[in-house]
């Protein structure tokens, strides 16, 4: 996703889909592992997107303050 779509997300709906995000993250690390994973490429994406839903969220509760 881009940080344009997470910006227009609430505070709520970030947070949930970091969670989402992270245990995704956690599932293909898991398949890396037992060898099912074909294109490991998507580990670091989705590392990217995780690190792009927490910098907006930052973002949104640093201004609000």
């Amino acid at each position: 996703m881009k940080a344009t779509e997470f910006r227009s997300m609430s505070e709520g709906d970030l947070t949930n889909k970091i969670a989402s995000l992270e245990e995704n993250l956690l599932k293909l690390r898991c398949n890396k592992t037992l060898g099912q994973l074909e294109d490991t490429s998507v580990i670091g994406k989705a590392k990217k997107d995780t690190a792009r839903a927490k910098t907006v969220l930052n973002d949104k509760l640093t201004t609000k303050a």
